[in-house]
């Protein structure tokens, strides 16, 4: 597959080949919903918890006479029947575990046919070079504008200093995430119409750590396992 490769002004600068095989070759929706209810359920903090009416805040003392006023019989104003009260079953565990896991060439597998579905569908924007002299939200979105990002988009930038800049033009709208290149996963790129990725950082990605998806990863892994190994 030849993806075009974009300037920043938006001018098609030449094309990259992509070898859909290596991502899968076909779309796979079974994997990639896997990956993405993982993702999802690994946010959760598990960590809710509501009150009861004696640990509602506020004063103890009876609202009005026992006898007399016509009303129901009542005592604080902090039971569950009443507004800003405790709840009547309240849920007190404090810590509860929704970690989802997968083994690592599955989730590998899924975020690279993830990427391949982008591609399919046409909404991957590939950069020559992604660089801002100056952290500045308008020549941000002029650049969106000019490779045509109309609508929620992910930005990977590279983890060095170079891309401090494009995450600082970035950061103030509402529609744009940024993520570090080397970290791009299904539940990232499922949550945004558009990829927004330079060449350099691209290549890296496909050729890097993900790349392993059978027994290399055992074998010769790359990344943090192989330096640790060295």
């Amino acid at each position: 597959m030849d993806v075009p490769v974009y300037n920043m002004q938006g001018q098609q600068v030449g094309s990259m080949k992509i070898d859909e095989q290596s991502l899968g070759g076909a779309v796979n929706p079974a994997l990639i919903k896997q990956a993405y209810v993982m993702y999802h359920a690994n946010l959760r903090q598990g960590s809710s918890k509501t009150k009861n009416r004696h640990e509602v805040e506020g004063a103890t003392r009876k609202i009005y006479k026992q006898k007399g006023t016509g009303n129901a019989r009542h005592g604080d104003r902090k039971v569950n029947l009443m507004k800003g009260g405790g709840h009547g079953h309240s849920k007190k565990r404090t810590r509860e575990d929704f970690r989802l896991t997968m083994p690592k060439k599955m989730r590998r597998k899924a975020n690279r046919n993830a990427f391949l579905a982008k591609l399919v569908d046409n909404e991957v924007r590939v950069i020559d070079k992604i660089e801002f002299a100056a952290p500045k939200t308008k020549d941000f979105q002029a650049f969106l504008g000019a490779v045509k990002v109309d609508n929620t988009a992910l930005i990977a930038v590279t983890a060095a200093d170079a891309g401090e800049n494009t995450r600082a033009s970035a950061r103030n709208l509402e529609s744009i995430s940024t993520c570090r290149a080397d970290q791009l996963n299904a539940f990232d790129l499922l949550n945004h119409r558009y990829l927004v990725i330079a060449k350099g950082d691209l290549e890296a990605w496909l050729k890097g750590p993900s790349s392993q998806t059978g027994k290399e990863a055992k074998i010769n892994p790359l990344g943090r396992k192989a330096e640790e190994a060295k």
